[in-house]
C-alpha cells in the first residue's frame, strides 16, 4: 500500500487533534461548542481552524458520527459475542453495551441523546450511524422470529400507528409485523430513558443499586418484546 502524501496526513492529524480538544470542550462546556476557543486551546490563530472545519455545525456533525459510530461499535460487538440463538442473552448483552459506552462517554451521550443544540440540525448522514442500536435490537427480534422462538403479538395497534410501524419497516429494511416492531421501538426508547436517567441524575438520591436495576428492567423489555 502506498502511504499517503504528508500533507494529507498532517491534514488529518490536525483534524483529529481538532476534535480531540472539541471533546474536551464538550466536557466542561457541553454542546455549545466555540471554533474560537478551540483554536486557542490548540495556539492557532482562529481564522486557521476554518479550514479544516468551515463552521461549529460541521465540528458538531463529526463529533456526532464518530460518537454514533463508537456506540454501534460496542452495541454491535457485544451482541456479537453471544451465541445467535441466545436471544434473551443478546439483548442483554446489548443494551448493558450502551449503557457501559454513555456511562464511559457521558459528554459525547449527551450531545446525541441530551437537549438539542440551539441553531443546529443534524444532517442526512447521521441517520444511518444512528440507527446501529436499535437495527441491532430489531435483529435479535427478526432472528428469532425467522427461528420460530418468536411469536408475533396480536395488539390492535391504532390504524396511524401501524402505518407509521409499516413505513419504519421500510427505512430500517426489516420485515417485521408492525405490531412486533411497535414493541422492539417501546424496548428502545425505554432502554435510552433508562441510561438518560442515570447518567443526568435523575435517579440520584432514588436508586442506589444501579445495575441491578437496570437489567431488571432489561429483562421487562425483554418479556414486553417477548424473548424466550
Amino acid at each position: 500500500m502506498v502511504a499517503p502524501p504528508l500533507r494529507a496526513r498532517v491534514r488529518a492529524g490536525m483534524i483529529d487533534e481538532i476534535k480531540a480538544v472539541a471533546r474536551r470542550h464538550l466536557a466542561t462546556d457541553g454542546a455549545n461548542l466555540s471554533l474560537r476557543a478551540v483554536a486557542r486551546d490548540m495556539g492557532m490563530v482562529s481564522s486557521a481552524i476554518y479550514r479544516y472545519f468551515p463552521s461549529r455545525d460541521d465540528l458538531l456533525t463529526a463529533l456526532i458520527l464518530e460518537a454514533y459510530d463508537a456506540l454501534g461499535d460496542a452495541v454491535e460487538a457485544a451482541d456479537a459475542a453471544f451465541d445467535r440463538g441466545d436471544l434473551r442473552g443478546r439483548w442483554h448483552a446489548a443494551c448493558r453495551a450502551a449503557r457501559a459506552w454513555a456511562l464511559a462517554h457521558p459528554a459525547e451521550y449527551a450531545l446525541l441523546y441530551g437537549s438539542p443544540v440551539p441553531g443546529y440540525a443534524a444532517p442526512e448522514d447521521t441517520v444511518a450511524p444512528a440507527a446501529r442500536p436499535p437495527l441491532t435490537l430489531v435483529g435479535i427480534l427478526r432472528d428469532g422470529l425467522a427461528a420460530g422462538r418468536l411469536s408475533p403479538p396480536e395488539d390492535a395497534l391504532p390504524e396511524p400507528l401501524r402505518a407509521d410501524m409499516a413505513e419504519l419497516g421500510v427505512l430500517l429494511s426489516v420485515d417485521l409485523p408492525p405490531a412486533l416492531l411497535a414493541r422492539g421501538m417501546a424496548g428502545w426508547t425505554q432502554l435510552f430513558g433508562l441510561i438518560s436517567f442515570e447518567l443526568f441524575g435523575r435517579l440520584n438520591g432514588v436508586l442506589p443499586h444501579r445495575d441491578e436495576y437496570f437489567d431488571h428492567q432489561t429483562a421487562l423489555m425483554a418479556d414486553l418484546v417477548g424473548l424466550p
